[in-house]
């Protein structure tokens, strides 16, 4: 039990590097990696209270997000725009103060909603609660489309932790599934569709 508590913990520590890695950079391969990482460590998370072969299925269906956006980035990327993308984010510190933030309320929050609902597991409150934070910063500082995708993902993540601790039903666990799938196409297909200029009526 002491081990499986101290990988829980662990994983927690993988989301908020993760998470502030997402936040900070503007290098989508790194981000992407981040997600991927972010994924698995949402999996042990939710394998606290679900079993093993829906967990996986949560992971399956995240990586294949990773997969969908990746392919879609890479057809859209240029030399010059690989050229441009950098680690460190303009306002990179005030990112890091923001999850510094977040990482604080979450941490007080944690013992609060642990005392209220016993059982959930301190560290899966703590990842959720990282994880729905990290989400909301990263929708309030970008309006790039695929950064809002992230922000979006990451908020999910976060709610599918803290709903997999209240609920184990397997329909909803589908259903949150099929939300991240929706949420990845619908997001490369903006990305897509944003980087097609219009015909002018002329050429029409």
């Amino acid at each position: 039990m002491l081990l499986i508590d101290i990988i829980s913990w662990a994983a927690v520590g993988l989301i908020l590097i993760a998470a502030t890695i997402i936040l900070i950079n503007h290098y989508w391969r790194i981000e992407l990696g981040a997600l991927a990482v972010l994924y698995l460590a949402a999996f042990w998370l939710v394998t606290r209270h679900l079993p093993i072969a829906m967990g996986t299925v949560k992971l399956i269906a995240g990586w294949m997000v990773v997969a969908v956006l990746g392919m879609t980035r890479l057809s859209l990327t240029t030399l010059d725009q690989e050229k441009e993308e950098t680690f460190w984010a303009r306002g990179g510190w005030y990112r890091v103060v923001l999850m510094l933030i977040v990482a604080l309320i979450a941490a007080g929050s944690t013992f609060r909603i642990e005392a209220a609902i016993p059982g959930l597991g301190m560290p899966v409150i703590a990842g959720s609660l990282l994880l729905i934070g990290a989400g909301v910063v990263h929708l309030g500082v970008t309006s790039d489309l695929f950064r809002v995708t992230l922000g979006l993902l990451t908020l999910l993540a976060g709610f599918e932790i803290l709903y997999a601790a209240l609920e184990s039903a397997i329909l909803v666990t589908g259903l949150l599934a099929v939300v991240n799938l929706g949420l990845g196409v619908l997001g490369a297909y903006l990305m897509v569709a944003g980087s097609t200029p219009l015909e002018s009526e002329e050429e029409l």
